[in-house]
């Protein structure tokens, strides 16, 4: 178990000071460069190493188990973290990146070829260069079979120059 401690906290340690500083940075709108890319990323090792400190620590951990202030402030912090799965007030549903993708997926494929001003049958002939056979009245959505990846790939093909 002490070799394990010897590893778990300082990458919980460390992980933590990249997650914090990234985090605040973001916050107030300062983060540069690699700022978000590495709170996103490596934040993966706060995980980790706090997953390896429980580990590490478990006796400690359990006992916390059975103190009720202990399990207070465990158990407020999980309902705001399922609070923070609803949609705020007054918004529509979420991301409006979301939105227009799914609206997009709904689509026929020949509205969104007529988005890009191009002719219905150069934006089909882009599409069967890139792979895709479709027709007038098929969704992107349908031609995709549901699959994200490859609807930002028929997307990227119509809108393609």
């Amino acid at each position: 178990m002490a070799n394990l401690r010897s590893w778990a906290t300082p990458i919980t340690i460390g992980a933590f000071g990249l997650s914090a500083v990234t985090g605040v940075l973001m916050f107030f709108h300062l983060d540069t460069g690699l700022n978000k890319v590495a709170h996103e990323w490596l934040s993966w090792a706060l995980v980790g190493g706090v997953a390896l400190h429980v580990i590490a620590n478990s006796r400690a951990f359990l006992g916390y188990l059975k103190r009720s202030r202990a399990v207070a402030v465990i158990g407020a912090f999980a309902v705001v973290l399922g609070l923070s799965f609803l949609p705020l007030a007054g918004e529509a549903g979420g991301s409006p990146v979301a939105a227009v993708m799914q609206g997009l997926a709904k689509a026929p494929v020949e509205r969104v070829i007529a988005l890009t001003g191009a002719e219905l049958e150069d934006g089909l002939a882009r599409l069967k260069a890139a792979g895709f056979e479709a027709e007038a009245g098929q969704s992107i959505g349908a031609l995709s079979g549901g699959d994200r990846g490859q609807q930002a790939q028929i997307l990227t093909a119509i809108f393609a120059e």
